[in-house]
């Protein structure tokens, strides 16, 4: 189903000659990690390490780690170019190849009563969109493709983290496409006030997103209220580094004035198998992705916010502003 891009790849390592090369793959792909390095090896004169930690996305750049081992090239299937890094990497997307005509016949039911919509993929589809963009014009709908903006690399590209693209565009749509998967699609959902539906061509399912972000807001409302009762509050700042949101000495100076307790922690990967060892904390503020405080929340035994939400603990945000110009 997916592009690898093998003579891309081994004419960029041949052209570079790195010694050894980090490979990053997400953990759909890890099963190609194998092949992919003997590929190299057989054709190169690189030697290859695979990661076997998760590539969250392509914020995810794991330079610590390349450097611990001693490579000289990180090669990151899957994703597209997030941010600017000083070490030599090599983004290869991994386009996904099946075709998806049917299911764009079946996904107009969910968005015939919408005269304008916005579309948007995962870097995996975004080589889709032109054709989308004609099939839902040539139903009688106005199509929009949101232009690039922030991190993106594409006009069209849905990241997971960063929705100002969608921000910009969504008072003048009645609705937003997603084809990619529910992570992408209640990113949108989460930052904008509008209808998101999403088409999972993986699993070939199409979602309303609503009822499910109706489930998050209610987590997020509940998150944000207990934290407020908290006394001791940890700050969580991400160590990786495409994953900053927030200033820690804002939300320092913040808790300070506001009379609590609190302890500033660094952390990779934001696991509940840490945080239970901090046991005297009551409630965490998290400065990594965002994501994490939001999707995963029900994997963790005491509240974690967001920047964002933290900001209405303080008042500099309302629930409401939350509500209308999104959480993320």
């Amino acid at each position: 189903m997916y592009k690898f891009e093998e003579e891309k790849l081994i004419e960029n390592i041949n052209e570079k000659q790195p010694k050894r090369i980090l490979l990053q793959l997400p953990e759909g792909l890890k099963k190609e990690g194998l092949r992919i390095s003997e590929l190299i090896t057989s054709k190169t004169k690189s030697e290859v390490i695979i990661s076997g930690e998760p590539l969250w996305g392509a914020c995810d750049v794991a330079i610590n780690e390349a450097k611990s081992l001693g490579c000289d090239m990180i090669i990151i299937y899957g994703h597209a170019p997030f941010t600017t890094v000083d070490f030599p990497v090599l983004y290869l997307e991994a386009r996904y190849e099946k075709d998806i005509s049917n299911l764009l016949e079946k996904s107009y039911d969910s968005l015939k009563d919408f005269k304008k919509i916005a579309i948007a993929t995962s870097v995996q589809h975004i080589h889709q969109v032109p054709k989308v963009k004609e099939f839902f014009e040539s139903k009688g709908i106005n199509v929009t493709v949101p232009q690039a903006k922030g991190h993106a690399f594409y006009d069209g590209q849905v990241l997971g983290c960063e929705y100002n693209s969608f921000k910009l565009i969504a008072k003048d749509v009645d609705a937003v496409f997603i084809i990619a998967n529910k992570f992408h699609s209640l990113g949108v959902a989460m930052s904008i006030s509008k209808p998101v539906i999403l088409l999972d061509p993986f699993n070939e399912k199409i979602s309303n997103m609503e009822d499910f972000k109706k489930d998050i807001i209610k987590q997020r409302a509940t998150a944000i209220e207990t934290t407020r009762e908290a006394n001791k509050i940890g700050i969580i700042i991400g160590t990786k580094i495409g994953q900053k949101f927030g200033s820690f000495d804002h939300i320092k100076e913040k808790l300070k004035k506001m009379e609590k307790q609190f302890a500033l922690i660094s952390m990779s990967e934001i696991t509940e198998d840490k945080l239970i060892n901090l046991y005297d904390i009551d409630a965490f503020v998290e400065l990594a992705c965002p994501r994490i405080a939001i999707d995963a929340a029900g994997l963790f035994s005491k509240p974690i916010l967001t920047a964002r939400e933290f900001a209405v603990l303080t008042g500099e945000l309302t629930w409401e502003d939350l509500l209308e110009k999104g959480f993320l």
